[in-house]
């Protein structure tokens, strides 16, 4: 039999817990090897009803049978690629395709339903996931649906659960899955020998460059990403000597190269050592491709190189580098590229990763979820002042780590009941723009007004809109001045200088001589400029918002319009707003 470790017991336990309470669907988080299918089979054995256990591709149907019956348990396989379609046993693994086509006996009796990559489930109302949903709860409307995966944050979507089993609330968007019950950093499962330690080398012979598709967080086509490999294709050689060179000093076993289209991997291939190499692409027929992965685990050749088909799925515990060659748009991604080299074998101490995109993703950082406001922006920790719950954004740290300013908007903290599993957002808006028509407080990337729908211009139409102003002047901050002054009648005024890279600047003053200038001074300036809104800062005087400078900000633009003979300051705009 088998013996869960304590983080699989937890998982376990924590599905229990749920699905006594609740049957929305759930999700849990396990990192590539930290053995889901022990936690499957738990739940299996464990379950009064039958259970269904789904998987995209035969490989992974196929892996998830072969260890649950390792554990001296039986049961079927429904996979017409497997040539198997037994749909009597308890607990059934079975394939998406296969399983939606399947009789509509084949559905009766089911308790459980596990996806596993459940990453891939969606709204669509046609997918073939939703079909068999809908015809398993024809049969029972309280099925318990649990998804596994190790990426729970996809592209062009975001978060595929709504609230985090720590109480964040990742999205506030329409899910199928609402809550993740359990989640297991991949830095715990390395600390604690579960998985071989990566060793990213940061030094590689050289680097392709991919800031221009992923500059401002922007999507990219498959013809722009060909193009920059186009540009850069004298690199190839020179990275994959790279690979090689390092591989044979140092012994490797078995090399993963993620590439990043067809054309890409076909000239990976050109460099690579005669006989030591083979290519699995998408349209790899399916008796080709297991023949390509069975040798590869049997070390009949070295060097295996892919396009986007192994990231998932896949099992060869040899694998000591990963070379990645293609742009990975999130962390999640990274860290699961990353994962296919971490499995614990023979011999094995560490797993090489050698990152030739120059796009510096952390192994262990947290998936932020929004796009980086500054190149020089690490994720940090930002407690929310109001809920307490600590916010993962991306900021700027000293040298010291401390943390000096940060781009989170709005808390992601939500208050639950333990009683019911229900979750209410805490709302904390670190940073906001206010309706003119309301004063109600909204996102600062919002389009309309949350409470009165008021049309809220965005900073990009303000922008243009200025540009072709013949009133208008739009400044670009390279410096800020903050100086006291005194008016004719001897009141002190804060004047705030802006200055571009040619030294002209446009002003403004604030003046803070009692508590209707301090509200208006708070309002429209230390609230956008502070570094970090959270602090509550009580400035009473010019010469103290003075002393405070280094906890300010500049505007990544400002818009001066034309007054009489003179410029005012009309809006300014920062960086997480574009």
């Amino acid at each position: 039999m088998y013996e869960l470790r304590p983080y699989q017991q937890e998982a376990v336990d924590n599905t229990l817990n749920f699905f006594r309470k609740k049957r929305s669907p759930a999700v849990i988080v396990l990192p590539t090897g930290a053995g889901k299918s022990l936690v499957i089979a738990e739940l299996a054995k464990i379950a009064k009803g039958r259970v269904l256990v789904l998987a995209h591709v035969k490989e992974l149907v196929e892996q998830n049978h072969l260890k649950y019956e390792s554990y001296d348990l039986q049961a079927g396989i429904y996979s017409a690629g497997l040539n198997q379609k037994d749909s009597k046993r308890k607990v059934i693994f079975g394939s998406i395709q296969s399983v939606a086509n399947a009789s509509d006996s084949f559905f009766n009796d089911f308790t459980l339903l596990v996806i596993d990559e459940c990453h891939r489930v969606g709204l669509e109302p046609d997918s073939q996931y939703a079909k068999v949903i809908k015809r398993l709860k024809l049969n029972n409307k309280r099925i318990c649906i649990l998804g596994l995966t190790a990426t729970p944050y996809r592209m062009g979507l975001g978060w595929i659960y709504n609230i985090a089993h720590q109480g964040e609330m990742k999205t506030q968007e329409l899910r199928f899955f609402k809550h993740c019950i359990y989640e297991l950093p991949l830095e715990y499962m390395i600390k604690n020998k579960y998985l071989t330690p990566p060793v990213k080398v940061d030094i590689p012979v050289t680097s392709y460059d991919f800031s221009e598709l992923i500059e401002g967080g922007k999507s990219y086509t498959m013809a722009q990403l060909e193009e920059v490999l186009k540009q850069q294709r004298r690199l190839t050689p020179l990275i994959i000597k790279n690979i090689v060179d390092i591989t044979d000093s140092y012994k490797r076993q078995g090399v993963m190269i993620f590439s990043s289209t067809v054309k890409h991997a076909q000239e990976v291939m050109e460099s690579l050592p005669k006989g030591q190499a083979q290519l699995i692409l998408g349209e790899t027929e399916a008796t080709e491709r297991d023949r390509i992965i069975n040798a590869f685990k049997e070390r009949a050749f070295k060097y295996l190189v892919n396009v986007s088909v192994l990231t998932t799925g896949f099992d060869a515990a040899h694998v000591d580098v990963i070379a990645i060659l293609r742009p990975t748009e999130s962390i999640s991604l990274y860290q699961q590229i990353i994962g296919r080299g971490l499995r614990l074998d023979t011999g094995k101490k560490d797993c090489l990763v050698l990152d030739y995109t120059g796009m510096g993703h952390n192994i262990y950082a947290p998936e932020i979820g929004d796009k980086k406001t500054a190149p020089e922006s690490v994720p940090v920790e930002v407690p929310c002042p109001e809920c307490g719950f600590v916010n993962d954004f991306w900021g700027i740290v000293d040298d010291d780590g401390y943390v000096v300013e940060h781009f989170g908007r709005k808390c992601r903290g939500a208050i639950q009941k333990p009683e019911t599993y229900e979750f209410n957002p805490c709302g904390y808006r670190f940073r906001f723009k206010i309706c003119d028509q309301c004063s109600a407080e909204n996102d600062i990337t919002a389009r309309e007004c949350c409470r009165c729908g008021y049309t809220l211009i965005d900073p990009d139409t303000k922008l243009k809109q200025a540009k072709l102003s013949l009133n208008a002047h739009v400044l670009t901050p390279d410096s800020i001045e903050m100086l006291e002054r005194s008016d004719k009648n001897g009141n002190p005024y804060l004047q705030v200088k802006y200055y571009d890279y040619d030294a002209r600047y446009v002003s403004e003053m604030h003046y803070l001589n009692n508590q209707t200038s301090l509200k208006k001074f708070n309002i429209n300036f230390l609230r956008s400029h502070t570094r970090k809104p959270e602090l509550n800062l009580s400035i009473r005087s010019v010469g103290e918002i003075i002393k405070i400078q280094p906890q300010l900000r500049m505007p990544s633009f400002v818009i001066a319009r034309k007054q009489g003979k003179f410029w005012k300051i009309t809006e300014k705009i920062f960086a997480e707003e574009l």
